[in-house]
């Protein structure tokens, strides 16, 4: 061998070694000998989807959020104290949120999406409007549905057994508002206007045959739609047939305005609504005005719950807002979906769906349990009245 090739040779080995060690294939010997920590860390939590829909833009965004937070606090509660067992595997929830603009169409929009997803149940919609069509897709799909806050009976009453509500419905919440303006208001004529919603509608449609029952005289029955403003038409004729009360079946972006302008033209009625209305938000909306309301909530009030004031602070601390209406319901359903799947002990649709109507969960708004449609059993419906700017607690009717 030449000089010159000696002087090279130490170099090409040294390449050919390092040629070797990149191409060579690592066998799980070598991958345990080089990389302990690796084989022995724990195995990754697998991830479970929970859908979530209501609007969460347009003018009741902020009920959405609201029951959009409930559900993630539980979401986030679940998942910080482990996940969720289910035999030898552990999972972790994923809320999948989406948003329906409180629009029909949008809703069955939505919950294709959450279907496709791969979300296992979910929890919503807000509106009645949006629940109602909402639920023939879940149904189609065997997906649970259980809604915190719609109240229209009808969702209920089509036959799904993936339909599911964790609030008193309408025929009750209608009867109540009925029954204090008769009762408690000493109500002797009322005039009703509704947003015609499947909601506001439905709500109104109630209290109006309950009001009649009651004796009540119905002085005016007027409409409007979800995205007014301007109510002074309507509300001309209702002064002119001077009312004891005004039933609004809608929601509080529009019943801020209403409520202004029924001060502007002097109707000095009483304002009576229900839980769509029944929020801070309206008082914000209102203004002076918003001291005329009376309301009801389809549930019992999150300040007479056992642990209402630790949810209230737990809420606040989290998202930097008050509680609006039903994010203590959105909590439970979560929960009650969860209970369902550790007692199905399978997390597939049809198993899930299977096991909730054998719930007995005993959550922050009570216990819940179901009945053959899927309404809440014992139900609560809670009257308040703003006073001093605030929602005051008056009853509640069981």
């Amino acid at each position: 061998m030449n000089q010159q090739l000696l002087r090279f040779a130490p170099v090409a080995i040294a390449a050919a070694l390092a040629l070797t060690a990149c191409n060579r294939q690592e066998t799980p010997a070598t991958k345990t000998a080089e990389a302990p920590a690796k084989a022995a860390a724990a195995p990754a939590a697998e991830v479970l989807k929970i859908g979530h829909v209501a609007p969460l833009t347009g003018g009741i965004a902020h009920l959405g959020k609201d029951n959009e937070n409930g559900a993630r606090l539980a979401v986030e509660e679940i998942n910080a104290a482990g996940g969720l067992k289910v035999g030898d595997k552990t999972y972790k929830l994923d809320l999948v949120a989406e948003d329906d603009k409180a629009d029909p169409k949008e809703g069955t929009l939505a919950a294709q999406k959450i279907v496709d997803s791969g979300a296992v149940a979910v929890v919503g919609h807000l509106n009645s409007g949006t629940t109602i069509p909402a639920s023939k897709i879940y149904a189609d799909a065997n997906m649970a549905q259980i809604s915190p806050s719609a109240t229209n009976p009808k969702y209920t009453e089509q036959g799904f057994k993936t339909a599911f509500r964790v609030c008193a419905n309408d025929n009750q919440q209608g009867a109540v508002l009925a029954n204090y303006a008769a009762d408690s208001l000493k109500a002797k004529t009322i005039a009703i206007l509704d947003d015609r919603t499947a909601y506001g509608q439905g709500l109104a449609d109630v209290v109006e045959r309950v009001a009649k029952e009651k004796g009540m005289k119905v002085v005016a029955r007027e409409f409007t739609n979800d995205k007014a403003t301007d109510f002074n038409a309507i509300l001309t004729k209702v002064r002119a047939t001077k009312p004891d009360v005004v039933m609004y079946g809608g929601m509080d972006a529009t019943a801020g305005p209403m409520a202004k302008q029924m001060t502007q033209l002097g109707i000095k009625s009483t304002f009576l609504a229900g839980d769509g209305v029944c929020s801070p938000e309206f008082i914000k909306l209102a203004g002076d005005a918003s001291g005329s309301l009376h309301c009801s909530q389809a549930g019992e009030a999150v300040e007479k719950l056992a642990k209402g004031t630790e949810f209230v602070e737990k809420y606040k601390k989290r998202f930097n807002s008050e509680v609006q209406v039903y994010s203590p319901y959105s909590y439970d359903a979560v929960y009650v979906i969860a209970d369902a799947i550790k007692r199905a002990g399978k997390v597939d649709r049809a198993s899930i769906t299977a096991a909730i109507p054998a719930t007995k969960y005993d959550g922050l708004t009570g216990t819940v349990a179901f009945d053959d449609k899927g309404d809440v059993k014992g139900g609560a419906i809670s009257m308040f009245k703003v006073v001093n700017g605030k929602l005051e607690y008056v009853s509640t009717v069981r």
